[in-house]
């Protein structure tokens, strides 16, 4: 079965959701990855639209549209769903699933036909900052259509479980192996080594959810305590970040090296502002810092606080002044919370329930469900129109 992915992140961007799932899905099924387009200056012809196609470690096909710069939205769409229908035809894809991250492919996918529909909705899109105007329209439209639903967290569930009977919630898992080599590894990245401690350390995409302010301030009331900021910064300038000789900021880092720069943290903090952007979210790094063996603070993002909040693995602070009471019983000397044993017990039990490869097991059982279905279907009308 093929599986055909819509989506709206690049996916050498950062290593993430879709990166764990369809990893493993391209293990048992053809994984083509269609990405949003460039347009390319030097074309002017639509007659050099093209698709660049390459394959990544793990068998995922990589699909690129390259599109003449300046051409209509209209014609955009269109040529879009040109190639894809040429790249379904070359490959003679006749069994092929269309699964969704991004509603606004609809739009030129709505006339194939394949064997289902699933939306993995991630993240309520829509919220972010520059998000297309027709993108409620569409992801209404790609609903009505989805066999199956799959959400990003259970807030997101919460709020969209009445828009479709086949809806089901699958919160951020873990690669516990992966992470858990933090617990183990000594020696420090050369641009980290030099940080000294304690260090306070964020990995992941900073961008409008980011509270730069609670960064600025608690830095500015510890001048003592570092702040590590792993990666690419997006949707805003340089210039709204605070800036302080205790605030690193090293950039994207590949995700085979996030153990080695996590296991040289003290804490991993989640500063999240609470905005509409972030209602819904259900970040993929707080079992990542927990797998890592750190202790974690973060803001009151539904979906930390319960159930990891609620749980006590993750600290939950309302202002900087939570937050700094938060670090300091954390780094207290009688403490040492990072080696606690009990806390990592706790840890490893709770994380134990949750892991990628069975988040996506259970995903496919769902898919599978929906196309034994239509070739049951199928076969009993074949049947009735042969007596």
């Amino acid at each position: 079965m093929n599986v055909i992915v819509l989506s709206h992140l690049r996916w050498d961007f950062v290593y993430q959701r879709p990166q764990h799932l369809l990893s493993r899905c391209a293990q048992s099924n053809p994984v083509w990855f269609i990405e949003e387009p460039v347009f390319d200056a030097q074309q002017q012809r639509e007659a050099s639209a093209r698709l660049e196609i390459s394959r990544r470690p793990g068998g995922v096909t990589v699909c690129v549209p390259h599109l003449p710069a300046g051409i209509s939205e209209r014609d955009s769409r269109r040529l879009q769903g040109e190639l894809l229908k040429g790249l379904i035809d070359e490959h003679c894809m006749i069994d092929y699933v269309l699964w969704y991250y991004t509603p606004m492919a609809w739009e030129f996918t709505r006339d194939l036909s394949p064997k289902a529909v699933v939306y993995d909705c991630m993240d309520e899109l829509s919220a972010f900052r520059g998000a297309p105007p027709g993108l409620r329209a569409a992801e209404a439209e790609l609903l009505q259509r989805a066999d199956v639903v799959f959400t990003g967290g259970r807030t997101l569930y919460e709020a969209k479980k009445h828009q479709h009977p086949n809806i089901h919630p699958f919160p951020s898992s873990i690669d516990r192996a992966h992470f858990a080599q933090a617990r183990m590894i000594a020696a420090d990245p050369t641009d980290q080594a030099n940080i000294p401690h304690p260090r306070l350390g964020f990995a992941g995409v900073i961008d409008e959810r980011m509270d730069t302010a609670l960064l600025g301030r608690v830095a500015a009331l510890r001048p003592d305590w570092h702040f590590v900021m792993i990666g690419p910064v997006v949707k805003i300038s340089d210039a709204d970040l605070p800036q302080a000789a205790n605030i690193h900021y090293l950039g994207g880092r590949d995700y085979q090296c996030l153990p080695a720069y996590m296991s040289g943290w003290d804490i991993g903090i989640l500063p999240f502002a609470l905005n509409e952007s972030t209602r819904y979210i259900s970040p993929t790094k707080t079992p990542e810092y927990l797998a890592a063996g750190l202790p974690v603070i973060s803001t009151a993002i539904t979906d930390v606080v319960h159930p990891y909040g609620d749980s006590g693995l993750v600290k939950i602070a309302g202002n900087a002044q939570d937050l700094i009471g938060a670090a300091e019983s954390m780094l207290a000397p009688q403490y040492d919370a990072k080696n606690d044993t009990e806390r990592l017990r706790l840890v490893d039990e709770f994380l134990s329930r949750s892991s990628w490869d069975s988040t996506w097991q259970r995903m496919w059982a769902l898919i599978q469900e929906v196309t034994d279905a239509q070739r049951s279907e199928l076969s009993r009308c074949e049947t009735a129109q042969s007596a």
